[in-house]
């Protein structure tokens, strides 16, 4: 199955992929530090939502539960973020979190 071999994958180099996973959130939010109003924000919203995701992934397969609530909470409001930078309106905004809570109960089913 697809999924084994990815979290095989990910347990093989997972100090590798943490550490990617951190570098790229000291990265998003040293961008927003520098740029301040002219920051790319839909740029830094997608990429600190996939270091989310990334240390997400990590923390779930640690059982590490403290951190998996901190990394699905960022990645929450990564998705907000998103929306808010890409100026999506509420209905399209209720449809990506009915998305996305229909994806996240069929990833933990």
């Amino acid at each position: 199955m697809l999924i084994n071999t990815l979290n095989s994958f990910v347990l093989k180099y997972i100090k590798f992929i943490e550490m990617l996973g951190v570098l790229m959130r000291i990265f998003s939010f040293s961008l927003v530090s520098w740029m301040g109003p002219e920051s790319p924000f839909l740029f830094v919203w997608a990429f600190n939502t996939t270091d989310a995701v990334i240390l997400s992934w990590c923390s779930i397969l640690k059982k590490d539960s403290a951190y998996t609530l901190l990394n699905v909470f960022w990645i929450m409001v990564g998705i907000v973020g998103m929306l808010r930078a890409g100026q999506i309106s509420v209905t399209d905004f209720k449809s990506a979190w009915l998305h996305l809570l229909t994806q996240a109960i069929a990833l933990f089913s």
